[in-house]
Formats: structure tokens, sequence, C-alpha cells
């Protein structure tokens, strides 16, 4: 029995895309999807963690102003609204055609789910939300879980049942 025959079929998308099949059986066996995965990983979240701040800056004055004109009603709106940002951030480009935020495409990096489809709103909600929490509270040390693979997977990326690959590797 096939490698091929054994992944279950995401429903309405084929595995692999013509165009993005890798050259062997196995999706996830190549290890040039993974070269240089951790450092580009993290010079994106740089980028991202950037643009996160800008957004929450604007989202905390778009609060603040409709906490003020609505004499304070809404002002208990905004640690709800600054915690969402992130989650927002990320679960909505990961989630999307992309397959990745702003920084990581900035380093040539895009999430795949196992099979290597294109991870949908759902699994992208599921590996923001573990990653966000994993983070709070680890402090940032869960991430050391990615020095132990060869394909620098972290704790969030084997929960949600992902990984992050380099997009030119891909062929699409």
């Amino acid at each position: 029995m096939s490698f091929e025959n054994r992944l279950p079929v995401a429903t309405g998308e084929a595995r692999w895309h013509e165009s993005e099949a890798p050259t062997v059986i196995e999706p996830l066996s190549d290890p040039m999807l993974f070269d240089g995965i951790r450092s580009r990983r993290v010079l994106g979240y740089f980028v991202d963690l950037i643009l996160i701040g800008l957004l929450s800056v604007a989202v905390w004055f778009a609060l603040v102003f409709a906490g003020v004109v609505t004499l304070g009603l809404l002002l208990p709106l905004l640690p709800l609204g600054m915690a969402l940002v992130p989650l927002a951030y990320h679960t909505l480009q990961v989630g999307g055609p992309r397959s990745a935020t702003i920084g990581m495409r900035l380093f040539g990096v895009e999430v795949r789910n196992w099979t290597g489809t294109r991870p949908d709103l759902l699994q992208a909600f599921l590996m923001t939300a573990l990653f966000l929490s994993t983070i709070a509270l680890t402090g940032s040390l869960i991430l050391l879980v990615s020095l132990f693979n060869g394909r620098g997977r972290t704790l969030h990326d084997y929960l949600s049942g992902t990984v992050v690959v380099r997009a030119e590797r891909l062929g699409g």
C-alpha cells in the first residue's frame, strides 16, 4: 500500500497540488523542505511582532476612544480586544490562501497540515491558540522542542497537526 493511499483526503482540497508535490513519496520526508527553517521562523516572527505591536496600538486607541465616547461602558472590552489582536493576526493569515503570516512570507516559509494541504481557519486557530498559550505558560522555553527534531517542529505544530516548510521548495 503506497503512502498516498494511507493519507486521509481533506474535504474540498487535494493533498499536495500537482505543482507543489515534492519529489519523494512521503510529503514530509524531503529534508530540503526544512533547510534553515528554525532561523527563518524566528526572523519571520520578529517581523510579525512588530506588525502585531502596530496593530495593537491602533486597536488600543480605537477602544480607548470608544470607551471615552460611551462614558466608560466599552472600556472593559480593552483587554479582550488587545488579546484578540495576535490571535486574529495569526489565525486569519495562516488559515488564509497563502498559509503564512507576513513575516513568514518575507522569509519564505508557510504552514501546511500533516497531509500537505493548507490549514483551514479552525486548524490555524488551534495552532495559534496553542502557540500563544504554551508561550505564556512556559515563557518561550517550550520552543526548545524544535531543537530536538529534524523538521524544526514546535509543540504547537505537533499538537495542531501542522508543519512549517520552505515555500520555494514546494515548487508552487
